[in-house]
């Protein structure tokens, strides 16, 4: 049985640099007579910026199996995508994130969890180091925590930034990412989702990855532009997630009445913030007001591009 494990990357260097020596020493401790490793590096840069790199570690590291894929088309669902497409002769496929590192022992908790429940998908947690110390806002707001919960747990949706898959149920249901969410971001979300309806998901608390969160992540600016796009994104998934006009309607309605809800939710906790000089409440406050207006703007049909990229001209063949 073939395992993959992807990595996405787009103009990362130093990351990806420091990911590859940590995934060939995960793919090496789960190696054996009847699971066959490799890990694949899709690379979303316009100019193929990873790609010297991550050839030269292949040929230094055969017994790893790295391969290196260019995917021209820009956004996250066409590299997702191809990750897919590339992982035809696996039976499993893990994605992670260029920017985290994987916790001892990571792969074979995945694997251990996926096989004790047959479950079609199994995600684990993401902890955040800060790469410089974040103001008082942030810590206060407690923006980058997320959720743990026991191993085993039923999940109706998650990320793709821990997450493995196993293809035959993924092929048997036809699922694919959603190219329409490939700028937008929700396209995990989508995903996830649509596969709930006919598979089981668990979550592995112990296969736990580091997400290092650089400084330009670490402003109020976009800790409240990601709670916008999030809010956003659901919006938008949920009425990808609608057929009929009239339930399509009733879904815009509800989403809209949950929308206004978190924007009064949110106004109420900055004036009590500021009542009691609550920076926490203040910063909370304000997360869940931009929430609200991304997930007003969604049921509206507004798509937020998270992911818009400049125009660049493609590389010369």
């Amino acid at each position: 049985m073939e395992l993959t494990v992807a990595v996405l990357t787009y103009r990362r260097p130093a990351d990806i640099a420091d990911l590859l020596p940590l995934l060939t020493e995960q793919v090496a401790s789960v190696r054996s007579d009847t699971l066959v490793p490799r890990i694949l590096v899709v690379d979303n840069d316009p100019g193929a910026s990873a790609r010297e790199f991550v050839e030269g570690f292949a040929r230094r590291h055969s017994e790893s199996r790295v391969h290196y894929v260019h995917e021209g088309i820009p956004g996250i669902s066409a590299a997702r995508n191809r990750a897919l497409a590339e992982s035809a002769s696996s039976r499993l496929l893990v994605f992670i994130d260029d920017d985290e590192r994987p916790s001892n022992n990571w792969l074979a908790l995945l694997l251990e969890t996926q096989r004790t429940y047959a479950s079609a998908a199994v995600a684990g947690p993401v902890i955040s180091e800060y790469a410089v110390p974040p103001s008082t806002w942030i810590t206060a707001g407690r923006f980058f925590d997320r959720r743990r919960m026991p191993t085993g747990t039923p999940l109706d949706v998650a990320a793709t930034n821990n997450l493995l898959l196993d293809l035959d149920r993924v092929r048997e249901l036809g699922l694919g990412f959603d190219p329409g969410a490939g700028l937008t971001g929700g396209e995990d979300t989508l995903f996830t989702r649509e596969l709930h309806r006919s598979a089981l998901l668990v979550w592995c608390d112990e296969a736990i990855v580091t997400d290092v969160v650089p400084p330009q992540r670490l402003t109020r600016q976009w800790v409240l532009q990601r709670a916008m796009s999030s809010g956003n994104s659901w919006s938008l998934t949920e009425l990808k997630l609608t057929d009929g006009a009239l339930r399509v309607a009733r879904v815009r309605a509800a989403l809209t009445a949950r929308a206004i809800v978190r924007l009064l939710g949110g106004i109420a906790r900055l004036c009590l913030g500021v009542l009691t000089r609550s920076i926490a409440q203040r910063a909370r406050g304000s997360r869940t007001l931009a929430r609200g207006w991304g997930m007003l703007l969604g049921a509206w049909g507004y798509s937020h591009l998270e992911y818009k990229r400049p125009a660049v001209a493609e590389p010369a063949s």
